[in-house]
């Protein structure tokens, strides 16, 4: 999660304004709005992918298609929060748990639980320059591509493909991670446990490195100024004199930085 101070000082703390929007038979849903510089579009799913390019204007558009095998598609609404943080928008399965509803909310108020639902909705979002991304799913991947600002991607069963010329951090279970940045913003952190991860860095990169495997190799394209101790399965040390942090932890696959344009 991409911590921040509150920006919007005419809305207090916790007032949020929540839409339920549901589109044509309860299956698809379109939502646009404005989300101020720095702030962020927050996308949380549980099954379905979330992919997200960078808008031609200036507003947010974030659509959804909903499909199931078993269970009905129009049983899951798509919940919109608008508050001091941006906008979030969450898929809500239905509450199984009269003790503990599920809630599209930020932080330890957020609650889903799908007990088995099959309903699968995928994201697709548009982020304007300035506007920050955070995509959350648990299973199905998650592809951002050409955006301009922070991206903060987290997965389980699903692998994370990111573009972005902003900082950058993505986090899965099952699944590799492919990232290509612009320019280097940190921190910077990509972890997965059953997966490789494949960075590809400017030429001019600038960052001090940490990196780690357990069953795999380490390949980098950059000469490293070693602190400590260097292995084949774990690096620590300066790219071009250090500069931001990067993190790259797997356990079974390889990490690989690899010098960009």
């Amino acid at each position: 999660m991409i911590e921040r101070e509150t920006k919007r000082t005419g809305l207090a703390i916790g007032a949020l304004f929540l839409v339920t929007a549901a589109g044509l038979a309860g299956q698809d849903f379109d939502w646009s709005g404005a989300v101020d510089r720095g702030d962020a579009v927050t996308i949380r799913g549980v099954n379905g992918e979330i992919e997200a390019r960078r808008a031609s204007g200036g507003r947010v558009r974030v659509t959804a298609t909903k499909q199931a095998r078993r269970d009905d598609p129009s049983s899951v609404d798509i919940q919109v929060v608008e508050d001091e943080m941006g906008v979030l928008i969450c898929a809500v399965y239905p509450s199984r748990d009269d003790d503990r509803p599920n809630r599209c909310a930020r932080g330890d108020r957020y609650h889903m639980n799908n007990k088995r639902n099959d309903v699968q909705v995928d994201f697709v979002v548009e982020v304007p320059d300035g506007v920050e991304l955070e995509a959350t799913t648990v299973n199905g991947d998650v592809a951002i591509r050409g955006l301009g600002s922070r991206v903060d991607a987290t997965t389980v069963n699903g692998s994370i493909e990111i573009e972005t010329e902003g900082a950058a951090r993505a986090t899965t279970v099952n699944g590799g991670i492919t990232v290509r940045l612009g320019r280097l913003e940190g921190p910077l952190e990509f972890t997965t446990v059953n997966g490789s991860v494949t960075l590809t860095l400017p030429g001019s990169t600038a960052a001090d490195v940490e990196m780690s495997t357990v069953n795999g190799s380490i390949e980098t394209d950059f000469p490293i100024t070693v602190r400590g101790r260097w292995g084949p399965r774990s690096a620590r040390g300066e790219i071009g004199g250090g500069g931001p942090t990067l993190e790259v932890t797997t356990v079974n696959g390889s990490i690989r930085l690899q010098r960009g344009g």
